[in-house]
């Protein structure tokens, strides 16, 4: 099959063909779209390069078995995205055996700092990625889906399999313990 003429389709539209005329050549086009996004953000959570490759590969096959369920509240491309956070989520969790809940309370920051009212203007880039290597990998994925992806609340709680308001609360001590290791780590430059 010649997929040159449905490139120029929107994703939710190629979904649509792929599942009701049952073209499923067309999940290449998807792919050729998210290969490269998909692997940036499991290397962001993974930082193994085999295991990223071997997670990317398993995420399509996992998104192409499961497109009939693509519903189409969100975008493909968000909802990919969630796919590919839970997978490397719970491949943290098996492999690290980082359970969220317990991980948190041993690693209890003081308290909830509103860091709306701090002066986060001198944050550093690079400094903030490392910061970002020593939170857990769901805190991780909580604080790019909202500030990177841009997903709402509803869709990052669907995507982890937490209520709204978990998710709000885990953004908000996700970002406080952001600010509290940052302040913590570089304070002689913050």
């Amino acid at each position: 099959m010649n997929t040159d003429q449905y490139k120029s389709l929107k994703d939710e539209e190629i979904v649509s063909i792929i599942i009701n005329e049952n073209k499923n050549d067309l999940f290449q086009i998807l792919y050729e779209r998210f290969n490269r996004k998909v692997h940036d953000k499991c290397y962001g959570l993974l930082k193994n390069k085999e295991l990223t490759d071997d997670s990317v590969q398993n995420i399509f096959e996992k998104t192409f078995e499961k497109l009939p369920s693509f519903k189409g509240n969100s975008s493909f491309s968000s909802w990919l995205y969630s796919v590919s956070y839970n997978y490397c989520i719970d491949l943290l969790r098996v492999k690290n055996k980082l359970h969220y809940p317990n991980w948190n309370s041993s690693n209890e920051i003081p308290e909830i700092i509103d860091e709306t009212e701090e002066d986060l203007t001198e944050i550093n880039y690079k400094r903030l990625l490392k910061i970002f290597d020593l939170i857990h990998p769901e805190e991780k994925a909580l604080l790019l889906m909202k500030y990177n992806d841009e997903l709402p609340i509803s869709e990052i709680g669907i995507s982890l399999r937490i209520s709204e308001s978990a998710a709000k609360m885990r953004i908000k001590r996700a970002r406080a313990r952001v600010v509290f290791l940052y302040k913590k780590i570089y304070s002689d430059t913050y």
